[in-house]
């Protein structure tokens, strides 16, 4: 990656091997979410805003780690078939695609 604007579509290196299905571009950052579920973000850094727990530039795609806790009825929670309440931060392994936007 770099930081030269792009007139045109361009194929994303970091994300080869990976079939996208949704893409959202902003002004200095964009995200992807591939068939997996799996949610990548890159560029500027600042205010956290490529959720990655820093305020680090990401030229490339990175993958999220996303954690959810608190009430898990109806799988608000996004832990699949567990719909206990979780005390503590657990990890969500998957997103389903379906549901998910970005």
């Amino acid at each position: 990656g770099n930081t030269q604007n792009q007139l045109l579509p361009k194929k994303i290196e970091g994300l080869a091997g990976q079939r996208v299905v949704a893409v959202s571009a902003g002004i200095l950052h964009s995200l992807a979410i591939t068939a997996d579920g799996s949610v990548w973000s890159w560029g500027v850094g600042t205010f956290g805003r490529l959720g990655h727990g820093d305020e680090q530039n990401q030229w490339q795609p990175k993958k999220l780690e996303a954690f959810a806790w608190g009430k898990g009825e109806r799988g608000c929670l996004g832990h699949g078939e567990d719909l206990s309440n979780q005390l503590l931060p657990k990890r969500v392994e998957a997103w389903a695609p379906e549901r998910l936007g970005v």
